[in-house]
């Protein structure tokens, strides 16, 4: 008995060995038949799979026989999927094509590098916020661009004062005076007009942000050593748009935008209003505010107009007027004493022309202009100070494309004309700048898995700062993409920039300009940087449905000649350069996570930016070391979107040798949409982080206090929610 069941199961062993039967595939992307590295095929409900060599080519084995479901699948590709019924008779492999599909095959346009490409095929290393972004950041503060742009890896948006809220932002551990900010590639936020900048900058009307890490001065001029934002705005399309967002805060705050465009023919026309305010805010309950009371309106009309189909031109008005005043509650509410205030008065106005003409199907000349008023009245106790800004910008440049190159060469005036009103001890601070400068850009594809893009660019500069230039500086820079793979991709690349002396730094803002000697040109020297950052970016799939990504960057910034404020003898302020250097360098890593409706998003900086002078290191100040971000985000598109946040801060370095506390902040945000309108709900700082728990904010006497360096929140928790209207 015992021999005949040996013999049938040798013979069951041999029949299920000869039902095992294997599939060769090749799979190819169905628009280019390229094949795709890293692809896989699963056969459904086993353990059975395989992954696409170089050539596109897998082999599944040990398939049992009868139908079998076989799932193909690829990062950023639509899903296919086949039933098969084993055995099978190959006379060669199986060829399946996959199509692109989904929002991870979505091509993002970048202008800035001045080459309009696609973000995978540019060598520079660019961040681009696209819309569906913007209108999560929208829902947290739609009042400006703090958070859309403090959320990043390796930006901080530093706030300045503790009473009226102002605030910069910082790339890389560099100072804000060193992050240029465009609109439309417009340098709009320079010199005196720089101050307040992101608090008065709405995002409602933007399409996308641009970013770009590291010493950027050869892309639009001198300022950009940190990096520089480009913040594109929307377009008039043939559908239309018009969308309103009305907005309330637990923090007495109140936002209203508008938002209009539409092309009729040959024109088209964009509008965009809006109105910000709110009373003041003290959450600590200390007598002062921690958000000022303020009110602002802004308006930026721009008419199009397409006399054919090789010309555009554009012409459009930016302005805004902002009432802000913070400090003593009392004083605030109308109280008549001795009281310690802060009050800022603001007005912008600016123009922005535009033309481009295409001279062929591959060349195009543009030409740009703006001119930009900035008036501005910053009264504290016993002191005022007002000036008046003056700037334009002209630009004429040539796009020449080829097959495998690309040209870019220009020509650009800039001028800036600072007067101020009324002078005290120490005279006015005027100054009149103008800078001419040429560049020439070449981006050269010599084979498919190698990009190099090179710029060289000369600025003159009047007048002329004290340094061996003699007002001449030349920039150039380098950068270079690598195609590993379709899935490892690689940058790297370095440029050198410069920034002209000027007082308006945070340090002079910090004192409200108060006691600060006139800048005298022919004893300052230029800041000029030099700098560089290389990236590695992989993005795989986790199985049949996790996909995944990694960016893993490293930076470096050398600044030489730092511009720095010092206390005379007779309690004067004048700027000289510091006998030294600053030095940042460090590391950002981002990872993203998507499972259908899921996504999670990982971020860490690693900064370490130290100030060399006279011989002594020391950390950079409010500056933290160690930074995570984590957001995780559920959401069906035209359904629901619920984020969830948090962010660390490590302890920063202050000024007077002390160091800040580390804090968390975390957040939560959901948003519900119908047909025509979308509710939104936000809490921002839901665990009420504020540096008021960490410490006094303020020593002296609260009618004349002196300031703590603010390195965490002053107003904790805030609770937001609103309605989206879209009625075309």
């Amino acid at each position: 008995m015992k021999k005949y069941i040996a013999v049938l199961l040798v013979l069951f062993c041999n029949t299920l060995a000869f039902s095992q039967h294997s599939l060769q595939i090749i799979i190819r992307d169905s628009e280019t038949q390229q094949p795709l590295i890293g692809a896989t095929a699963a056969i459904q409900g086993t353990s059975i799979g395989a992954t696409s060599n170089a050539s596109g080519e897998l082999e599944l084995t040990n398939i049992p026989a009868g139908k079998q479901i076989v799932r193909y699948s690829y990062v950023g590709y639509g899903e296919k999927v086949d039933t098969v019924t084993f055995p099978i008779v190959q006379a060669g492999p199986l060829v399946v094509l996959l199509a692109p599909a989904g929002e991870e095959l979505e091509e993002v346009v970048v202008t800035t590098t001045r080459s309009s490409r696609t973000i995978e095929d540019i060598p520079t290393r660019v961040e681009a916020i696209t819309l569906e972004e913007l209108g999560e950041k929208a829902n947290m503060k739609p009042g400006d661009i703090r958070m859309l742009l403090s959320e990043s890896t390796g930006i901080q948006t530093q706030q300045t004062s503790a009473t009226s809220a102002n605030a910069n932002i910082r790339i890389q551990g560099l100072d804000g005076r060193y992050t240029q900010i465009l609109q439309d590639g417009f340098p709009l936020y320079s010199g005196f007009s720089s101050g307040l900048s992101i608090m008065q900058i709405p995002p409602l009307n933007l399409y996308q942000v641009e970013v770009i890490k590291g010493s950027s001065s050869t892309l639009y001029g001198g300022g950009a050593i940190a990096g520089l934002v480009n913040l594109i705005t929307k377009k008039p399309k043939e559908e239309g748009e018009l969308s309103f967002m009305a907005n309330a805060t637990s923090a007495k705050g109140l936002d209203l935008s508008a938002f209009y465009g539409k092309r009729f023919g040959k024109f088209g026309v964009t509008v965009f209003a809006s109105r910000n305010a709110n009373q003041a805010y003290d959450p600590a309950d200390i007598g002062l505010s921690a958000i000022p009371d303020f009110e602002r309106y802004s308006a930026n009309p721009t008419l199009y107009f397409y006399p054919s189909e090789k010309m555009q031109l554009s012409f459009g008005i930016n302005a805004s007027e902002e009432d802000r005043l913070g400090g003593d509650m009392r004083y605030i509410d109308g109280e008549a004493g001795d009281y310690y205030f802060e009050e800022n008065n603001t007005e912008r106005l600016s123009t922005q022309f535009n033309l481009e003409h295409r001279l062929s199907d591959r060349s195009m000349i543009s030409v740009k202009n703006s001119v930009s008023f900035f008036n501005r009245e910053i009264a504290v106790p016993d002191y005022d100070f007002r000036g008046k800004q003056t700037a334009s910008f002209s630009e004429v440049a040539y796009n020449l494309n080829s097959e495998k190159t690309d040209w870019v060469l220009g020509a650009n005036l800039w001028t800036d004309k600072f007067s101020e009103r009324q002078a005290d001890a120490v005279g006015k601070r005027n100054y009149d700048n103008t800078i001419v400068g040429a560049f020439v850009q070449n981006t050269f594809t010599p084979v498919d898995w190698f990009v190099l893009e090179s710029g060289l660019r000369t600025d003159y500069v009047t007048p002329e700062p004290a340094n061996k230039s003699k007002g001449v500086f030349v920039l150039p820079r380098v950068s270079a993409l690598f195609r590993v793979s379709d899935r490892l991709t690689s940058r790297i690349g370095g440029g050198m920039g410069y920034k002209t002396p000027t007082i308006f730094t945070q340090e002079a803002e910090n004192l409200t300009f108060r006691n600060i000697l006139p800048l005298n040109i022919s004893q300052t020297e230029a800041e000029t940087s030099i700098g560089g950052n290389a990236d590695i970016n992989y993005n795989t799939l986790i199985g049949e449905d996790v996909t995944f990504s990694i960016n893993h960057m490293f930076f470096y910034t050398y600044l030489n000649n730092p511009l720095i404020l010092t206390l005379r003898p007779d309690n004067l302020y004048e700027f000289r350069n510091a006998n030294g250097n600053i030095d940042t360098k460090g590391v950002e890593t981002n990872m993203k996570f998507g499972y259908e409706w899921v996504k999670l998003f990982l971020g860490y900086t690693y900064t370490d930016a130290r100030q060399h002078y006279n011989g002594t290191v020391t950390d950079m100040p409010l500056t933290p070391k160690h930074r995570v971000n984590t957001v995780l985000m559920l959401e069906k598109e035209d359904n629901f979107r619920i984020g969830l946040e948090a962010y660390y801060f490590s302890e920063q370095q202050l000024t007077n040798g002390s160091r800040g506390q580390d804090y968390w902040i975390n957040g939560v945000m959901v948003e519900k949409m119908f047909n025509r309108f979308s509710l939104f709900l936000n809490f921002e700082n839901i665990f009420d982080t504020r540096q008021s728990k960490f410490g006094d904010i303020y020593t002296g006497s609260i009618t004349n206090p002196q300031f703590s360096e603010i390195f965490a929140p002053v107003d904790g928790r805030v609770i937001n929610g609103g309605i989206k209207l879209n009625l075309l």
